[in-house]
Parts: C-alpha cells; structure tokens; sequence
C-alpha cells in the first residue's frame, strides 16, 4: 500500500502541463510505466475587452456550433461587448513505455474553433496538427521513507497536419489562430519536477516552443508556460482513489509574426488559477479541472476567461518492454 501511494503521488508528467502551447493535459496518474490511451477534450474562452465584463461562456455561443455557422445581429451592430474566441480541441491520445525510463506519446487533435467580431460569428473545425514526443525519467527516487521525488526532461515535435488556410464564404482567409492547424512544424521541450511527501505531492512543470514558419510567411512566436499543482491523495475504497489539486499556470508567447517580424496581434500574457481532480478506479483514470483568468495584460483582442479540461484513459498492464 505504501509503494502504491508514492506512486500516485509522483507519477505525472508534461501531459499535466494543461496547456494549449502544445495541447497536453492528462492529470495526475498512479500507473506508474504503464502504457496508456484516452481522449481528451479542451475548452477555451476568450471575452470582454479592458474595461468590460468577462463571460466563460459569452451571450450568443453555442457550445456546439454547426461548422461554418454565420450569425450577423442589425439590432447590435457597433457593439463590441460579444466579441469573443473560442476554442474547442478533442484529442486522442497514446503512450507507449519502451523502458521503465522512457516513454513515448502522440495527440491526434480534432478542433471546433468560433469567433465573433463586429457581429458576425464564425465556426470553423477540422484535424489539427500531430504531436510527438518522447520522455526520460531522470530522475526517479520512489521508495524513499519520506521525500520522494521525480524529473521527467523530454522533447517533442508538431506536425503541420492541420488546415491553416481555410477560407469564408467571401473567400476571405480566416485569421491564422484560429486555423485548426499553423502549416508549420515546431518543435518544443519540458521539465516536470515532482516532489512527495506521505499524502501530499508538488508538481512544476516547464514548457519552451520554437514555432516555424509555415507557406504563408506567417508564424507564431515562440511560446513558454509554467504550471504548478498542489495535491492530495484520498482513498474511497481500496480500488477508488481521488486526488483533488490547486493548481496555476503561466503562459508568455509575443503573438503572430509575418516575415520573421512581429504584427502585435494575439499576444499572450496570462496567468490562471483553479482546481482540478483526478478519480483512479481500476485500470481507468478521469481527469478533470478549470482554470479562470487571475492575471492578463492589455491588449486590443478579448481577453482570457480561461478553460475547461475533461479526459479519461485507460491504462495498460504493461508486463515488458521493448528495451531492457
């Protein structure tokens, strides 16, 4: 029992980062180099100018929007209070443990994305780009009496698999956010550290992404995040297990570049704060928080209300793997 609660309280990795630089959230997890797959959904919203009022979920969005809906209000035309951007992503998931030490992941996103600005809403979806990296437990000091710990250093790679130059009715093309895909490969890399004690545990983790350029001439900065997790283990049964965390994240990117310059548009500067928790019954993992904007900086787009993060996976009993 006491080999299982240090294992539940140090396994995690990037994919807890939460973030939408590289579309990673899984929560905490106890299986413990066990390969893995699941799907995953993210919600993130964008509203209220400086000054103005914030709506998680803004007066006149469907929550399920049909593809390339139009909407266009003469009775609140010149009024700015609903612009907002939304962004749905749908992702499935895979891990693969080649050694005890090293794990391999891919996201396969599908994306649902709208906006409205000057009283027209738009709602574009498609495949979003395929991410891949790999992971080394550098660190992985499990079995202690008091402290444990665990450092997991990895690398990873964005395809440019999804659409980036859908086009509207009129034949304008879409701002390139809110593309499904950027038409560029980048490539990131992350650190998470997480540290134990008895039932509590402490998780940072660091991500930096070099963004490229895509046919276009156009790209994103490059983009950082920060997220830390404070949790606790709680057992309902000996095979239900709950872990309800705090939690705060960091994001930093300077926005849109065209010919290697910067444009000045989407800029990200936010930090949020909430909960999450993590339900373990068996083999299957639920994981589920919200994060509401705390901190942004000004800026002449709606500002972050911030997201929704929903997931279940199921994990393997990996008995081998393919490097001893």
């Amino acid at each position: 029992m006491k080999t299982k609660l240090i294992i539940i309280l140090l396994f995690t990795s990037f994919k807890a980062i939460s973030c939408d630089i590289c579309g990673c959230f899984m929560g905490i997890t106890p299986y413990d180099n066990q390969s893995s797959f699941g799907i995953h959904y993210r919600y993130r919203s964008y509203h209220g100018y400086v000054g103005q009022n914030q709506q998680f979920f803004p007066k006149g969005s469907s929550y399920f929007p049909t593809a390339n809906q139009k909407i266009f209000d003469q009775a609140e035309h010149g009024n700015n209070l609903n612009d907002y951007e939304l962004y749905r992503t749908t992702e499935l998931r895979g891990r693969y443990f080649a050694q005890k030490n090293i794990e391999l992941n891919l996201i396969v996103p599908y994306l649902n994305n709208s906006e409205r600005y000057n009283n027209q809403t738009s709602t574009i979806s498609g495949l979003g780009d395929i991410s891949l990296y790999a992971g080394y437990h550098l660190i992985r000091k499990l079995d202690q009496k008091k402290i444990n710990q665990r450092l997991i250093t990895g690398i990873g790679i964005k395809l440019a698999s999804g659409k980036h130059d859908i086009q509207s009715e009129n034949g304008i093309l879409y701002n390139f956010p809110f593309q499904p895909g950027t038409g560029s490969t980048d490539g990131f890399v992350y650190a998470n550290y997480i540290l134990g004690y008895k039932k509590w545990g402490f998780s940072l983790n660091s991500s930096f992404k070099v963004n490229g350029e895509n046919a276009n001439q156009k790209s994103l900065a490059n983009s950082t995040i920060n997220f830390i997790s404070i949790f606790r283990t709680l057992y309902l049964k000996n095979e239900i297990k709950i872990i309800p965390s705090v939690q705060a994240s960091y994001e930093f990117a300077k926005g849109e570049k065209y010919k290697g310059k910067l444009t000045g548009e989407h800029e990200t500067n936010n930090l949020m704060t909430g909960l999450g928790i993590d339900i373990f019954v068996k083999n299957i993992a639920i994981n589920a928080s919200t994060q509401i904007n705390t901190w942004s900086a000004i800026t002449d787009h709606p500002r972050n209300s911030g997201r929704i993060n929903l997931g279940i996976t199921y994990n393997l009993k990996q008995m081998y793997y393919a490097i001893n």
